[in-house]
């Protein structure tokens, strides 16, 4: 018999940006475990960054830097033509940004999840990949590294040291090789809760996933990945941690547990 399965669930947050909101971190930080806050070049600010660390550290959420492209306008989802040494610049900068707000609000930085093109472009390019991941073990070798499951991404941060958090997504469908449907794709999206949540469930306790092709490829599940910014995000949350709670499965962030926040 297998053992009770463990997960952590994790958001993308602190995306809104100076008048403009976006997301529902407020609603949904009570029913995630770790949070990838941006750091300003695909959303955020600094006073959007300071405030979401500290709900992530009220509610005892781990909390994690979401660096992206320099692409406001595209919100980071677009493909940039950048050097493997860029994508290390880009990923040093972003990830000391948000671990100088983290220290001033008295938190502990945990892990690193690259955001939308350059996440997407990480998982296929070795280059790219092993630049993002030199640029966490030089700056903070002890933070997670999260990643595509079987992606390029989690092999370079293997390969360094890094400790690795294999992610798969609630909502997108996956192709045969592994990679996630291209949002341009009208496919790319799961709309359905039950749906999303079955596919969460295989993935998690069966260690499987089925593809658009057909084939089902197996996968490995150290965390899933909510959005925060759907019309019926938090409901999907609700929903979500209730059909893992029914099914026996744990939910913590990956590692140690997160220390709760000393009195201010």
């Amino acid at each position: 018999m297998n053992p009770p399965a463990t997960v952590d669930l994790n958001c993308d947050m602190g995306e809104s940006f100076g008048a403009w909101t976006l997301g529902q971190d407020a609603e949904i930080m009570p029913f995630i475990t770790s949070a990838n806050v941006a750091c300003g070049f695909h959303a955020g600010d600094p006073g959007v960054m300071r405030q979401t660390v500290r709900r992530a550290l009220a509610h005892g959420v781990a909390i994690g830097a979401h660096p992206g492209l320099p692409d406001l306008v595209g919100f980071g989802r677009r493909n940039l033509d950048i050097s493997a040494e860029e994508a290390f610049d880009m990923t040093v900068y972003q990830l000391g940004a948000l671990a100088a707000v983290v220290r001033a609000e008295g938190g502990q930085l945990h892990h690193l999840k690259p955001h939308g093109a350059l996440y997407n472009m990480a998982a296929t390019n070795a280059a790219l990949a092993e630049s993002i991941a030199e640029a966490i073990y030089k700056v903070q070798p002890e933070l997670t590294l999260y990643g595509l499951a079987g992606s390029e991404l989690t092999k370079a941060g293997e390969k360094i040291g890094l400790k690795t958090a294999h992610e798969v997504f609630a909502d997108r469908t996956y192709q045969s090789n592994g990679t996630l449907t291209p949002r341009r794709q009208p496919d790319a999206l799961i709309t359905s809760a039950d749906a999303a949540i079955a596919q969460v469930l295989r993935m998690v306790q069966g260690g499987w996933v089925r593809t658009q092709q057909g084939p089902e490829v197996a996968i490995r599940a150290d965390t899933v990945c909510l959005h925060g910014d759907g019309a019926h995000a938090l409901e999907f949350a609700r929903q979500l941690r209730t059909a893992l709670a029914e099914a026996n499965v744990t939910v913590q962030a990956t590692g140690a547990p997160v220390p709760a926040p000393s009195p201010r």
